[in-house]
């Protein structure tokens, strides 16, 4: 079946498409998008579809790279290679600035074109040269969910933060405690990767906090797990329960009251807008003056039908 959204990508970017059409697609264009994701996390998905999809509407080479475990010293020697390999545009995340700076401000010397995605902000992406940001800004997004929050009367939280390795995850779970005007202190914990492992310290933590009022997931990894874990303690649709981004578990979650909302940060636009702005620039030499945020949106049982039809592989 034809995914809707690949409809809607064609209709929103109507004029890109006719520029993509004019006689200038046998250049060899190669772009390659770097992410701090491993392997296992299933989020990205929809990164590698918009990727994909961007590449065949603008007749471009695409290349998806990441580090298998997800250790950024892996990912910047990834930037390295792809650096060394001289492609037309570089995409990539800027999970911790520390220890990817280096490597992408290298490739922008190099006069490669950059455009950081998904983490990092738009104004580290101008420190390390890059032409524009498009993501989340992650602490806004924290905040924006605490707000929320706060007005539905919460006051105590969890933070299951599957990925504390990137600062960028904590700076969620530090929104959500200034959105609800609260210390984060001890609310947040590293749950790992496992999924049993994020199951058990969930549930450790609220039987040795029962008064919380609320769970904050970071995302599928941490959130199916803690379905789970809420199911086996008797606690689902009980507990305020919200997540950064959508997934297979996730949406009927929401749709069955154990889950609030789900923050959408539209991965597929954060992968498909760098390849559209990348190709429209080395082809006529055009680029947006701004960063591009993709999100938050938050997706509730109220508009959850388009949302389930297309998560897990496009939102």
């Amino acid at each position: 079946m034809k995914s809707p959204l690949k409809t809607m990508a064609v209709s929103a970017f109507a004029v890109t498409a006719l520029l993509s059409a004019a006689p200038a697609a046998a250049d060899d264009l190669r772009y390659v998008l770097v992410s701090h994701a491993d392997d296992a996390d299933a989020w990205w998905n929809t990164i590698q579809n918009g990727l994909a999809l961007g590449g065949e509407q603008m007749d471009v080479s695409v290349e998806y790279r990441n580090p298998p475990t997800g250790d950024l010293a892996d990912m910047a020697r990834i930037i390295e290679q792809v650096t060394a390999s001289a492609p037309d545009g570089l995409i990539t995340t800027l999970a911790d600035f520390d220890v990817l700076s280096g490597p992408i401000s290298a490739a922008v010397d190099s006069g490669i074109d950059v455009i950081i995605i998904n983490s990092g902000t738009p104004e580290q992406a101008r420190e390390v040269g890059a032409l524009m940001y498009i993501g989340q800004p992650e602490y806004d997004a924290g905040f924006a969910a605490g707000q929320r929050a706060a007005g539905d009367g919460i006051t105590s939280f969890l933070c299951v933060n599957h990925y504390i390795a990137q600062p960028a995850s904590s700076e969620r779970c530090q929104g959500f405690a200034d959105g609800l005007g609260v210390e984060l202190g001890n609310q947040m914990i590293d749950s790992g990767t496992d999924p049993s492992e994020v199951q058990n310290r969930v549930m450790a933590y609220l039987n040795a906090n029962p008064d919380t009022d609320a769970v904050l997931a970071l995302g599928p990894t941490s959130a199916d797990p803690t379905i789970r874990a809420l199911d086996q303690m008797g606690l689902a649709g009980d507990i305020y329960f919200g997540t950064f981004d959508l997934g297979g578990d996730i949406v009927p979650a929401i749709r069955d009251g154990v889950i609030q909302w789900g923050i959408d940060q539209q991965p597929f636009l954060q992968a498909y807008l760098p390849v559209i702005v990348l190709a429209n620039r080395h082809r006529f030499g055009v680029l947006p003056g701004n960063n591009i945020n993709s999100g938050p949106g938050f997706v509730t049982a109220d508009d959850l039908d388009l949302v389930a039809e297309l998560a897990g592989e496009w939102r």
